[in-house]
């Protein structure tokens, strides 16, 4: 979990500097032979789509959300994790841009929030109340109480204690475990 979280966005990003040739295959299958397959599956699943021209590019990436996370439930932490971290980002963001990102994000809240409930997604029952309320209260808009925790909090405990729990869980025929700095065996 650790090295796709540091990896997720590099695909979409810098395919062309992973590898040879540049295309996102190519990426993923150098992310595979250096972190393990899971971790490239799991970057995948959190990749945002190759957008079709025509199509307005937030409906495409909701469809792609929606999908991906809906047949990887480890890929909803990091991407819970992920929109946690970008929403801390729109604190700084004014102008234009942030009704850009708002209309880009909003819509997909309630997605995620139904797929973070569902009983196969790895959190604790009470972890995942945390973070649907946090949803429910960022689509709303509602101020934050100050006793209530943070979506980047909730996120952050999670992947630790899911990241903890996989280690313990794990033998040592399933596969690679995670490694200091992700150096060759992703987990």
């Amino acid at each position: 979990m650790a090295c796709t979280a540091l990896l997720h966005d590099a695909v979409e990003d810098h395919a062309e500097d992973i590898a040879p040739g540049g295309t996102r295959q190519n990426a993923f299958t150098v992310l595979a032979s250096r972190f393990g397959a899971r971790t490239a599956d799991l970057v995948a699943a959190v990749t945002n789509p190759v957008y079709e021209p025509g199509r307005d590019e937030h409906e495409q990436y909701r469809e792609r959300v929606a999908a991906s996370l809906a047949a990887s439930p480890w890929a909803r932490i990091v991407k819970a994790s992920d929109l946690a971290d970008n929403a801390v980002g729109l604190f700084h963001t004014t102008g234009p841009k942030l009704s850009k990102l708002a209309a880009k994000y909003r819509p997909l809240l309630p997605v995620l929030r139904e797929l973070i409930l569902r009983p196969d997604t790895p959190l604790a029952a009470g972890v995942k109340a945390m973070i649907a309320a946090q949803l429910d209260n960022a689509g709303t808009g509602s101020p934050r109480s100050s006793t209530t925790p943070t979506l980047a909090g909730v996120t952050s405990q999670a992947s630790r204690a899911v990241g903890a729990r996989s280690l313990r869980a794990r033998g040592p025929g399933d596969g690679p475990t995670v490694a200091l700095g992700c150096s060759g065996q992703g987990g």
